[in-house]
């Protein structure tokens, strides 16, 4: 098992204020896949584990269509990291253990 391994509830602070997502995370070697919910609906997720670094992408359609790229550091029960918001530069993301 991971240390990202379990349910997150991440914080990503945009400029059109906090939003707040649940997520749940299950590790494999060097990838992980899970699930995200929040405001924009439930989403399935995957992207890559490099240590105790998580990357990976999804696509949101509200408030308009863009592609979200995180990278989060996990230590212990908090994470920490950016969200690149398409064309509107990043905003940074953190994560607790649920």
């Amino acid at each position: 098992m991971s240390a990202a391994d379990g349910n997150w509830k991440i914080t990503i602070n945009t400029p059109m204020g906090a939003q707040t997502v649940d997520a749940v995370i299950t590790t494999s070697g060097d990838t992980f896949t899970g699930t995200t919910s929040g405001q924009m609906g439930t989403q399935s997720v995957e992207g890559k584990v490099n240590g105790d670094t998580l990357t990976w992408s999804t696509q949101i359609t509200s408030p308009m269509p863009m592609t979200l790229e995180f990278e989060a550091k996990v230590e212990g029960d908090t994470m920490n990291g950016n969200v690149k918001l398409g064309a509107f530069g990043s905003a940074p993301m953190t994560g607790v253990r649920a």
